[in-house]
């Protein structure tokens, strides 16, 4: 039965009859499983050999039943073949760059990307004797140009974090397909309501689940979604690196991804209306948000997104106190260093940075940007009270 993605979101993965008769998937709470007898035993060996999905359970750390009807409804709504769930998002990246590189391969990261991705690739890659080129994601062309003969994989991370920059899918897919190369992309602003990337030639998609596919920040978890081929030794590693989801998150996340459709068009509907409202405020100096006409990617992303998010970010006028000064004047958002959820959190980056100016301007963060993760609140009442923070900014100004 062909369905509406809204519709997806509610049953894929789950069966319609549960256990105990439970309307709700149950949190299978176990570190192991038993079996009846020997023959049992070898039964579940034979399909386990052969990939059958008829394959029970055995250990906590390579499957469970809650995971996996998390993972299958990931996978519906990604349109990929399998989905694999992590303890983190950071999980899920490192367990993927280190089962797809080998010593002497190389990896090209479109560069700007989440800075501790950013760490893994620079710090420790090459500790393992792996190879890595940093490429601005705005030079996409220049790709052939860097690919050596060892590349393996390019990475990127659409839309990135802070400046929302945007990359062109089809045209980085098209260089890796012709050069052999796998093409993974972190989508976790993008969400899979925004953006299905494997549609636009992504080999696979990364999502930090913490975000907004749990949605409700209260759990942490990561997934990989792909094709079968590529993600069997990803799977395979998980079991040795052990870095699985617990049954309670995947509980959360099955919740969670049940109200993903209305969540992130409630936060597209903010998104649009608060970065409006903020270019035209005489208290910003920019705003980076990708449904703008101002955004350097704009043409890019109203091309392959269905909407453009949450999170809007934004540099006020003056100086990092002032920046400050807007964080601690607003009544509405919670103040952290995550997004996604239903509340709306703030964040001035610098100061997650570094409280050193120099290593601030050299991780491209401004001191005066500020990123407003918009959750599920009336767009009404947020940009009331940004109005209200924001005047404080102009009344000071006039007065110095």
């Amino acid at each position: 039965m062909d369905v509406q993605f809204s519709t997806q979101s509610v049953h894929a993965g789950e069966e319609k009859h549960k256990p105990y008769g439970a309307l709700a998937t149950p949190i299978v709470q176990t570190s192991t499983y038993a079996f009846d007898d020997t023959a049992e035993i070898l039964e579940y060996m034979r399909h386990k050999a052969a990939r059958d999905s008829r394959a029970r359970e055995e250990y906590a750390r390579y499957s469970n039943p809650t995971q996996t009807v998390a993972e299958r409804k990931l996978a519906a709504l990604e349109g990929g073949e399998r989905a694999l769930l992590f303890a983190s998002g950071m999980c899920a990246i490192t367990t993927t760059l280190l089962t797809l590189l080998s010593s002497g391969d190389h990896a090209v990261f479109l560069h700007p990307c989440y800075r501790r991705t950013k760490e893994f690739a620079r710090e420790y890659l090459p500790r393992l004797g792996i190879e890595t080129t940093t490429l601005p994601i705005e030079d996409a062309n220049a790709l052939e140009r860097v690919i050596r003969p060892n590349t393996r994989l390019v990475f990127a991370e659409t839309p990135t974090n802070p400046h929302l920059r945007i990359v062109d899918l089809e045209t980085v897919a098209g260089v890796a397909e012709a050069n052999g190369l796998i093409f993974a992309v972190d989508a976790t602003f993008a969400t899979l309501i925004n953006l299905r990337a494997l549609d636009h030639g992504v080999d696979i998609v990364l999502h930090s689940a913490t975000k907004y596919l749990g949605g409700h920040n209260d759990l942490l978890a990561g997934a990989v979604i792909g094709g079968e081929a590529l993600l069997a030794p990803i799977e395979a590693a998980r079991g040795v690196f052990g870095g699985v989801i617990s049954p309670h998150s995947a509980y959360l996340l099955v919740r969670g991804l049940k109200t993903l459709d209305l969540r992130v068009r409630r936060q597209n509907e903010n998104g649009e209306r608060i970065a409006r409202f903020l270019e035209a405020h005489p208290a910003v100096r920019r705003v980076y948000y990708p449904g703008l006409p101002s955004h350097p990617e704009h043409t890019i992303a109203k091309r392959l997104m269905g909407g453009f998010g949450g999170v809007v970010s934004f540099e006020v006028e003056g100086t990092l106190d002032d920046a400050s000064r807007l964080v601690d004047a607003l009544r509405l958002p919670y103040i952290g260093p995550t997004f996604g959820g239903v509340e709306s959190i703030v964040e001035q980056q610098s100061l997650f940075i570094s409280l050193d100016p120099e290593a601030r301007r050299d991780a491209g963060i401004a001191d005066t940007l500020v990123r407003l993760a918009l959750g599920i609140e009336d767009a009404s009442d947020l940009i009331a009270d940004l109005d209200q923070a924001l005047s404080q900014l102009v009344d000071r100004s006039e007065l110095t």
